[in-house]
């Protein structure tokens, strides 16, 4: 397992990610402080070449250059670990333009991550002093523990989304950017409008919809698990439909179903939420079975 400093991230591709390294390299980058903004427009320069970067190649779509400036369009949602923010990064004077969520947990001191002793199981970092800190819940254990969330999120996106791009279905978000505890991450909704697209929980699908975004789910369930994760928190609330396509988001709390002695158990209810969702809507139950989807699944990680 590889430590989250920043060669590390950029070599990702070598092989599969988990959880138990020394991010001490990562953690030591702190937050960098960002420039003030222009008073009257909200605008910054774009912090792209301070920040770890997602997978290469970078989308099209993504602007990378160094004159861009990032302006703050106000706020997508809001939650008790993490606010996301929709930034505008363009360069003046061209068309080159793009919209990013822009996710920013909170300080340690009013950050709230709900359970998070169990989720944290198979992340280990290799000191001691870090270990202890993180148990005891210290003002610096805490600023480790923020670090493991960030830096899961951004490694277990960079690896779903390279899965993605080639035969596996699967969609998530482009991890644009990694800097401290901040993420840029591709906007998923209306360009144009800049209205986000809706989650699952809003929708009142039809019998055919259903089927199909229940085939898209189990799928991407399928292709988490022969990555070795567990989403961990799945529920209708953080899958989003674009365009008939279902987009897997928020996976601060991603599990390793193999090192996590409670990985299991997680997959087990990350099925039986969603599963009872679609059944609540009309799919057949016969379709709907979370015991039978659980067991494929975990030997899809090869645990069974």
């Amino acid at each position: 397992m590889r430590d989250y400093d920043l060669p590390a991230l950029e070599r990702r591709s070598r092989g599969k990610s988990r959880f138990d390294d020394d991010e001490s390299q990562f953690l030591k980058r702190g937050r960098p402080t960002e420039p003030p903004a222009d008073p009257d427009t909200g605008e910054r320069w774009s912090s792209w070449d301070d920040a770890v970067h997602g997978p290469e190649p970078h989308p099209e779509w993504l602007v990378t250059e160094l004159a861009a400036r990032d302006t703050e369009l106000g706020v997508l949602k809001t939650g008790k670990e993490a606010d996301v923010h929709l930034v505008r990064r363009e360069v003046p004077d061209t068309d080159r333009s793009c919209l990013l969520a822009v996710k920013r947990y909170r300080d340690p001191e009013h950050r709230l991550f709900h359970r998070d002793a169990g989720y944290l199981e198979g992340r280990r970092v290799r000191r001691s002093r870090e270990n202890r800190a993180m148990a005891g819940r210290t003002a610096f254990g805490r600023q480790m523990i923020a670090g493991q969330w960030a830096a899961a999120e951004f490694d277990a996106l960079a690896r779903l989304w390279e899965i993605g791009a080639g035969h596996d279905r699967i969609a998530v978000p482009y991890p644009v950017q990694l800097q401290g505890t901040e993420l840029m991450l591709e906007f998923v909704g209306d360009a144009e409008s800049g209205e986000a697209a809706p989650r699952l929980a809003q929708l009142r699908p039809g019998p055919t919809e259903l089927r199909d975004l229940w085939a898209q789910l189990v799928e991407a369930l399928r292709v988490l698990a022969r990555a070795g994760y567990a989403h961990g928190d799945l529920s209708p609330y953080n899958l989003l439909v674009h365009q008939g396509r279902l987009v897997v988001i928020d996976l601060p709390q991603v599990v390793d179903v193999v090192a996590n002695p409670q990985g299991p158990e997680f997959l087990a209810r990350d099925v039986r939420v969603v599963g009872t969702w679609f059944a609540a809507r009309g799919l057949p139950a016969e379709q709907v079975d979370p015991g039978t989807l659980t067991g494929e699944l975990l030997r899809e990680a090869g645990i069974r």
